[in-house]
């Protein structure tokens, strides 16, 4: 009977080890850790940068398990900023992101694939102007480790290239050719919850 016991807590032990949950974070954007910022070509001739100032999501990751790992994030359009007012206006109005119609985007993660050496592609599902598409995200190991207030960070930096007219903003055609392509780069750190 002893030995029955034993070897059920022992199966437990297995088994509970086996079952442990990806660690959650959440996206420090408080502490304004984090940045999503793109650029474009205008007409060809040189680069627009911007980023969108406010956005919150969480992350859960598992290094030994990438089945577990998930992403969310939603982003408020209207706080995109360019760093020019008139620019900033034109691109919230309804020829490109249509801000009073669709304020918010969100990404939901649907698949982690482990390329090695700290590198990996995020998939998932990318709603913007109310369209939903599957995009894919190189993702690179930033660090992890503690940090001076007690707690533990972890992060990642992405990059994606995403088509404007997937997305209805045909309005960018009028900008030319080199600007159908938006080059997207994320740089996310977590604080464990």
């Amino acid at each position: 009977m002893k030995k029955t016991i034993t070897a059920m807590l022992f199966g437990m032990a297995i088994l509970g080890a086996g079952s442990v949950a990806a660690v959650d974070y959440e996206i420090d954007t408080r502490g304004m850790h984090a940045f999503i910022e793109f650029r474009i070509k205008h007409l060809g001739y040189s680069w627009l940068l911007g980023r969108f100032d406010r956005f919150k999501g969480d992350f859960s990751y598992d290094g030994q398990h990438p089945d577990r790992n998930h992403v969310q994030v939603e982003i408020d359009i209207a706080s995109l900023d360019s760093n020019h007012a008139e620019r900033d206006k034109h691109l919230r109005s309804a020829r490109f992101f249509d801000v009073k119609k669709y304020p918010k985007a969100s990404f939901m993660s649907t698949a982690w694939e482990e390329k090695g050496e700290g590198k990996a592609v995020l998939k998932g599902d990318l709603t913007l102007r109310g369209i939903t598409k599957n995009i894919s995200i190189d993702v690179s190991d930033v660090g992890n480790g503690r940090d001076p207030w007690g707690g533990y960070r972890r992060g990642f930096e992405g990059r994606t290239v995403l088509k404007l007219s997937d997305w209805n903003m045909k309005e960018a055609k009028i900008l030319g050719p080199a600007a159908e392509e938006i080059h997207i780069y994320l740089s996310i750190e977590g604080v464990r919850q």
